[in-house]
This record gives C-alpha cells, structure tokens and sequence, in this order.
C-alpha cells in the first residue's frame, strides 16, 4: 500500500462552495483504478484543506498523478499552494494498529 497527501488553501472561495463541490466531484474519485480510499480533509481554522489518499501501490498513484483529475486540482485558481507528498507504508506495525483500510473485494 502507499499514502498520498495533498494540502492546499482555498483561494477567492468559500468553505461551503468547496464542500458542495468536493460532494460534487466525490464519485469520480471512487472510480480512479487502485485508490482504496480517500478521506476529505478540512482545517477552517488554517485554511487548509485536501485529502489523505490510500492507494494498492505506488504505481496507482503515480498515475493518478498523471490524470486530469490530479491536474484539475492541481491547476484550479481556487486552490493555492497544492503541495503531495506520498509515503510507503510500514505494513506490519501498522496492521498492529488496526491502520490499514480493507482493500475492497
């Protein structure tokens, strides 16, 4: 498994815009190949927000990287800052912590 996580700030939005338009989007992200999950993240407080993406491998993601769904994220006027990182997972302590989400079947 590997982690993604993209930050970013809204910019000349409002919170609740965004929210509509993350529920908006949300079922094209359920289909991208190899994402296991993505949890919406929101920081009113920061103005930051983004989301923390669960992929089978590397390899998934780095396509999704690739697609116009990353570039539109990427390149909207909306979103400053766009910032990924992405992390290996450390399987085994973390399968102690209960951390892993079921890969769907």
């Amino acid at each position: 498994m590997h982690i993604q996580i993209i930050n970013f700030h809204l910019k000349d939005v409002t919170e609740a815009d965004f929210r509509a338009h993350a529920e908006e989007v949300a079922p094209a992200f359920a289909e991208v190949p190899g994402l296991i999950s993505k949890v919406w993240l929101a920081n009113q407080s920061t103005n930051t927000y983004g989301g923390l993406y669960t992929w089978t491998n590397r390899e998934a993601m780095e396509e999704y990287v690739k697609s116009d769904l990353f570039k539109a994220i990427a390149t909207n006027p909306n979103l400053a800052g766009v910032r990924s990182i992405d992390f290996d997972v450390l399987e085994e302590p973390t399968s102690v912590t209960r951390g892993l989400a079921e890969v769907p079947a």
